[in-house]
């Protein structure tokens, strides 16, 4: 009597006759068998595109997301900028449904979905960036791609791949600009009417944490759409709009502190002796093949373009001052020989005058001490009689005074510099006032204009 139960209940645990223990189902091999229907060649081609929502004819949808995992680099010569990416689509398929087919067991919670790896074996969106100049896949250590089937038929499509993006600048404002840079997703032949890019509603694009870029800041992105006509047809676009801020400081240490500091070095030739010339000439070349190495420099990092940059001019005054403070030593050079030359003359007058004294002297002596007769001067008839020939009477002493100029007010600038004797020491005062401070409002002008400008491109 006891042994119906028995069996009974060893029947109900799935034991057998034979003892041994229920069979456990092997995933790997279902999903195997899950694979091999779906995909089997009398059921599935891929070259035929999926139909659209509810089985209709209206267009694949494919939700794009993207993760920007870094940048490599960010050049203003080829105008481009390379990003690694974790590139995503994910698209429905009604033919790779298998949801009825999950019925033995915990089949529906063991198998979430399927893994691939071969993207050739099912139907694919010819995808391409449509601003791409270079790219490449991950293939270390296996190819950085997977497919992942859902029983409900959609397809999840993964991959890593490095780009080299075309990036058109405006570098009127460099280095105190900032790029707008694309990154753009297209179809290559499906137009709209077969095929339609999404951005994922969440999340479309994601940024890795602590993202470093050299002498750059992403300040900002935005997904957006680029929808473009061409003569074959309308193609959906998605686009990444990524807004980049150039780092200033590294240009102000760089650039803008040491061609002021040259600038200033060049002012140094003006409290110097106009005579030492090997020292001002020196000085002044130096500077200025030191300028103009530095402007190459910059010039070399930066494409030929046809206007006329911020930092173009910074260079050209900076390199105008120190030709300027050049110049002026040619010219404080000149006025130096002038007041020598000058000074040789006044010397020469000064001799010829004393040696006509001494000559009216002697004469003097030989005539017995009596004045020569053309430098007696006496009174003839009641009137003041000057050298021979120009009378002085009280009426032109009194029309000298009546034409007598009225006393100029003092110029205290002209007063300053008469306290310097030589024409060179002059100069040499005066550039050492109006190069600084000609100098200072360039700056003032030139920081005021280009930060103004900066900011309304920020607005923008």
């Amino acid at each position: 009597m006891l042994q119906v139960p028995l069996l009974l209940l060893l029947l109900h645990t799935g034991w057998g006759m034979q003892g041994l223990p229920p069979r456990r189902i092997n995933y790997r091999e279902e999903e195997k068998k899950i694979l091999d229907e779906i995909l089997g060649k009398g059921v599935y081609d891929q070259r035929i595109r999926p139909s659209g929502s509810n089985g209709t004819d209206a267009a694949t949808l494919i939700m794009v997301n993207l993760f920007i995992r870094s940048f490599a680099k960010i050049d203003d010569v080829k105008m481009e900028y390379s990003v690694q990416i974790t590139f995503r689509q994910k698209w429905q398929d009604d033919r790779l449904t298998y949801m009825n087919r999950l019925t033995k067991g915990d089949m529906k919670e063991r198998i979430k979905y399927l893994t691939m790896t071969d993207a050739r074996k099912v139907w694919m969106p010819d995808t391409f960036f449509r601003n791409e100049k270079e790219g490449r896949f991950h293939n270390i250590l296996v190819p950085n791609v997977y497919i992942r089937i859902f029983p409900d038929g959609f397809v999840l499509y993964s991959i890593r791949v490095s780009l080299t993006l075309a990036c058109p600048m405006n570098l009127k404002l460099y280095p105190l600009d900032r790029q707008k840079c694309s990154l753009r997703v297209a179809s290559y032949g499906w137009t709209t009417d077969d095929l339609r890019y999404q951005w994922k509603q969440e999340d479309p694009v994601q940024i890795v944490k602590d993202l470093h870029l050299p002498r750059f800041t992403l300040e900002k992105y935005v997904s957006d759409y680029c929808n473009i006509k061409t003569n074959t047809g309308e193609y959906s676009c998605l686009t990444v709009d990524l807004t980049f801020k150039r780092e200033f400081s590294y240009y102000l240490l760089t650039i803008y502190v040491p061609c002021c500091m040259l600038v200033i070095v060049s002012w140094v030739s003006f409290w110097l002796d106009p005579n030492a010339v090997p020292a001002r000439v020196s000085l002044g070349v130096t500077t200025l093949l030191t300028m103009s190495t530095q402007q190459a420099s910059i010039n070399n990092s930066l494409p030929p373009v046809a206007y006329t940059k911020a930092i173009d001019v910074w260079t050209g005054v900076c390199i105008f001052f120190v030709f300027g403070a050049l110049l002026e030593y040619a010219l404080v050079n000149y006025a130096s020989r002038s007041d020598a030359s000058r000074i040789r003359k006044r010397k020469a007058k000064k001799q010829i005058e004393i040696d006509k004294a001494a000559f009216e002297a002697e004469q003097m002596e030989e005539n017995g001490g009596a004045f020569p007769m053309k430098q007696m001067a006496g009174r003839r008839n009641g009137e003041s009689v000057g050298p021979p020939g120009y009378p002085v009477t009280h009426n032109n002493i009194h029309q000298c005074e009546i034409h007598m100029k009225p006393r100029k007010r003092r110029n205290f600038l002209m007063a300053w510099l008469n306290k310097f004797p030589s024409r060179a020491k002059k100069i040499d005062v005066l550039s050492r006032v109006i190069f600084p401070a000609i100098f200072a409002f360039f700056n003032i002008s030139y920081w005021t204009f280009y930060l103004t400008q900066e900011a309304n491109t920020d607005v923008k």
